[in-house]
């Protein structure tokens, strides 16, 4: 990139692209390039009056705001480190996060400043362009950002502690280096332009919508845009027609939801087309159709749909393929900042997530003779510096000869796409010594209907699945049929499970097969970057 930082990248964009729209909130106010550049400039230089030096830690707590990335962009051109929080820790969580990276400030969004424990120096973000324009008022010099060329690729950039914390603290120490190498190697997966738009609805402080959702855009100087509330359909689907983003990223659970929710109810909503989808020519046909749809109510331009964090639905992946929606999968961990493996849309495997980055290498640990499948182990430029002030932790996620131990199990096939079965602390032992991974059955509970979410676990020596359906859905079924539904619901809810755990049976070799099946009547506490807490389950 010719670059060793990431404030240097982006003073290079904003010289090259200064009318051009960097940030804003769908249909609000949109900052350029170089209006971004004045106010990173000025907040940079106020940290410094403030005494922020370098390699000093400045933590941000907010959701996602186009000022998010501005104080990022200050914090490191001030030589310090940014410590992102996501918006869903607790207070707690929070004041553990800041003693333990030792923050000496924080920028907070008005909606969290609360959240901020009592003693640490607050700067509000909704404020810090006004703040910059009363300390250098027009007709002033103004700073600039020539002090970025000091820093290294080795310099420290962020420290991001992955979830909320109980025990000891588990900050991720990322370099520029790190995430400048994730940024040019997932621009080779898939080539941006200045003319992209990105429409963000994941956390900037997860490394995912942080590296790919905001470094790689400024570093080609294309627009990102940011919603005001959390993305559900009433906010995501009028901004995607006011947008047209060419570039998302995104979880599983929002494009299964628009399947299971909207595609396939209208799939099955009349005889023919239930006939006409019980052959593979006939759900692919249906597939293309309603793909269109699909691709016009997301704006009609994506070009690339980035899907991460979890495994996809196999169901709804061939809706995807049959449909050419432009969807790619990726995977990757905070401690790779992040990008392992990925794809461009179209061109890899039903179910992978791709080949390895260009530059990195990925190896398969103690595979197993019969399946292929082991550890996945990584080596490259975008591996972690280590565990902040955990020096024994960071010793246990390295093998001898120097590799990231993932705690994933996949393998790779014939073809170099990598795939992806479980971690390897979830993966139970049979009674025959075989593994099963939790989350392949998991997925087949999840294409049932009634079915919102599930977890596989051990319990009493026997392999358990615990459901959690969808009530609403049930009764509106039920209502069809009965004047009073209330009756009944109970008596179909056993009957769910029962179809569950048959149905299941039918799909998963003998070693994985279900023995008891459990109502989960409440929702799967999840931590906040929306992963069950399986250990709560266990």
């Amino acid at each position: 990139m010719g670059v060793h930082s990431i404030p240097a990248l982006f003073k290079a964009t904003a010289e090259r692209y200064p009318t051009r729209t960097a940030l804003g909130f769908v249909n609000e106010r949109e900052f350029t390039y170089l209006e971004v550049k004045q106010i990173v400039a000025g907040l940079s230089a106020h940290l410094k009056k403030l005494g922020i030096r370098q390699g000093d830690r400045v933590a941000i707590l907010s959701h996602n705001m186009p000022q998010w990335g501005m104080a990022y962009l200050a914090i490191t051109s001030a030589g310090a480190v940014a410590v992102p929080m996501m918006p869903d820790f607790k207070a707690h969580e929070i004041e553990l996060i800041l003693q333990h990276s030792g923050a000496s400030l924080v920028f907070s969004s008005t909606q969290l400043a609360h959240h901020v424990p009592a003693g640490y120096p607050v700067i509000v973000l909704e404020s810090i362009e006004d703040l910059v324009h009363a300390e250098f008022p027009e007709g002033e010099p103004a700073p600039d950002l020539s002090g970025t060329d000091i820093l290294q690729d080795t310099d420290l950039a962020s420290i991001i502690y992955t979830s909320g914390t109980t025990g000891e603290p588990k900050g991720v120490m990322l370099s520029h280096g790190n995430i400048l190498f994730a940024v040019e190697g997932g621009a080779k997966i898939q080539p941006m332009e200045a003319d992209d738009r990105f429409l963000s609805v994941l956390p900037l402080s997860h490394i995912y919508e942080f590296t790919l959702g905001l470094i790689l855009p400024i570093a080609v100087g294309a627009s990102v845009k940011y919603l005001r509330k959390p993305p559900t359909a009433q906010i995501l689907m009028p901004a995607m027609q006011s947008v047209r983003p060419t570039v998302m990223l995104t979880v599983p659970l929002l494009i299964e939801k628009v399947y299971w929710k909207s595609v396939y109810p209208t799939l099955q909503a009349k005889p023919l087309l239930r006939l006409l989808y019980r052959s593979r020519t006939g759900k692919r046909l249906l597939h293309r159709l309603a793909g269109k749809k699909v691709y016009k109510s997301f704006g009609g331009s994506l070009k690339f749909y980035g899907i991460g964090g979890s495994k996809l639905d196999g169901r709804v992946e061939t809706f995807l393929r049959d449909g050419r929606f432009p969807y790619a999968i990726g995977y990757g961990l905070t401690e790779t900042s992040p990008l392992l493996a990925g794809g461009s849309p179209y061109h890899f495997a039903w179910q992978s997530t791709g080949s390895a980055m260009a530059g990195v290498e990925l190896r398969i640990h103690n595979a197993d003779s019969d399946t292929g499948i082991g550890e996945i182990q990584a080596r490259g430029k975008n591996v972690m510096q280590g565990y902040f002030r955990n020096p024994e932790l960071t010793r246990e996620v390295f093998s001898e000869d120097g590799w990231f131990r993932t705690g994933d199990l996949g393998y790779i096939d014939g073809k170099g796409q990598l795939h992806i079965k479980g971690r390897l602390k979830t993966t139970i032992i049979g009674a025959n010594g075989k593994n099963i991974f939790p989350e392949d059955i998991e997925h087949i509970i999840n294409s049932r209907s009634f079915v919102k979410e599930s977890l596989v676990v051990e319990k009493s020596g026997k392999l358990t699945g615990l459901v959690h359906l969808d009530y609403e859905a049930i009764e509106e079924n039920l209502r069809q049929l009965y004047d009073d539904a209330s009756e009944i619901i109970r008596e179909k809810v056993q009957e769910i499970l029962r179809d569950i755990q048959e149905q299941v049976n039918q799909h998963v070799n003998k070693y994985s097969k279900l023995q008891v099946v459990v109502e989960q009547t409440q929702p799967f506490e999840r931590t906040p970057s929306q992963k069950i807490k399986r250990f709560l389950y266990q």
